[in-house]
């Protein structure tokens, strides 16, 4: 299992995305903040948020300690929902205006039915490294390779007596019942029933080393997933099993996004994006003009994906410039985590201090 010193702690805190660093460098002793609520913090305090979805026209924005805010005015004014675990939260998504998940440290996966008002915890780290041992032990009654077998149920046993510091990192929802969720050592959990239960498909991704996988995306029954390392991987047959591709780049990948077109961008350290329009059969680099690490990419009502740095600097990506990708507007001045388009067409962006909006003007494409 590919386990974090704390020297390799500090190196991660030096080279990753802070969204995924915050989350692997917390303290290991997580037993209380799985039973305490998240605190309530100041409007005016500047916190640290790591991920941001739309539920309906409604903002959400999740970050440390479990801290949860809600805006229904497109970002411009935002109040604290009720959480109860105060770990960080790394991931959010909503299939509607009303059911979401988030993801975080410890494991932890919430689920909220009330458009994130209220969160109920549906997993922790010490129950998926169960099912995960679990499944390891059903896989060896029947497997061929004995070998192979027993060294997944080594593994599991130890990401069981680690305690519940696993962090999951990503998730995607196909509607209200279905959705994976993925985070470090090669943690992969899915749910068919709206996160009542749990599966492991470890077994079932070529992921010998445990890579740390850090974003996960679908198209139709296709999906794919990116981590550390240059870890790229398919699943042709809706996310049953996992291909690793050959990958145009050995360092890690933080974030992936699907263009209307159906081409596929993903983005990593040191400002290394690439574009596929094949599915991953071939990868195309998209020059950038400052080696900053891209922390998150969306796409926005019009087609076009948007990319994120950790120095605030925006690109798109459209159809009519497949092969490059364009500076958005000036750098923001302050690192991003996450960024997302609000109903009215602003863009949000959150980060180490806090939330920004940015009116729909500044958007314009800079020459």
């Amino acid at each position: 299992m590919n386990r974090i010193t704390q020297a390799g702690r500090l190196l991660l805190a030096l080279a990753l995305p802070f969204s995924a660093t915050w989350c692997l460098a917390e303290s290991a002793a997580v037993g209380s903040p799985l039973r305490t609520p998240a605190m309530q913090v100041a409007p005016s305090q500047k916190a640290v948020l790591i991920d941001l979805a739309r539920a309906g026209e409604r903002l959400v924005a999740v970050g440390e300690r479990g801290l949860v805010l809600l805006s229904d005015d497109n970002g411009q004014s935002w109040r604290q929902a009720v959480v109860p675990v105060s770990v960080s939260l790394s991931a959010v998504q909503f299939v509607d205006a009303q059911t979401g998940w988030a993801v975080g440290h410890a494991g932890v996966v919430l689920a909220t039915r009330d458009g994130g008002e209220h969160w109920t915890l549906q997993l922790d780290g010490l129950r998926a490294a169960q099912i995960e041992l679990d499944a390891a032990k059903a896989e060896q009654a029947t497997a061929a390779d004995q070998d192979s077998a027993e060294a997944r149920v080594q593994s599991a046993e130890r990401l069981l007596a680690d305690g519940a510091d696993k962090p999951f990192l990503a998730l995607d929802f196909v509607d209200a019942r279905r959705g994976l969720i993925v985070g470090a050592y090669g943690l992969v959990l899915q749910t068919r029933d709206g996160g009542a239960t749990w599966q492991s498909l470890m077994g079932q991704i070529a992921n010998p080393m445990g890579m740390h996988l850090y974003a996960i995306g679908h198209q139709g029954s296709r999906w794919f997933l990116a981590g550390e390392q240059g870890f790229l991987a398919r699943s042709d047959d809706d996310g049953a099993s996992f291909a690793q591709l050959d990958s145009p780049y050995e360092g890690s990948f933080f974030t992936l996004q699907s263009r209307a077109d159906g081409a596929l961008l993903v983005g990593g350290l040191k400002g290394h994006a690439f574009i596929t329009s094949d599915a991953g059969a071939s990868f195309q680099r998209l020059p950038v003009p400052m080696p900053v690490s891209f922390s998150d990419a969306i796409r926005l009502a019009d087609g076009q994906v948007l990319l994120a740095n950790q120095s605030g600097a925006l690109f798109r990506s459209s159809v009519q410039s497949e092969a490059a990708l364009l500076p958005l507007g000036k750098p923001l001045g302050k690192p991003v985590s996450s960024l997302i388009e609000a109903a009215d067409g602003s863009l949000i962006v959150a980060g180490f201090t806090g939330l920004l909006r940015v009116p729909q003007p500044a958007t314009a494409v800079s020459e």
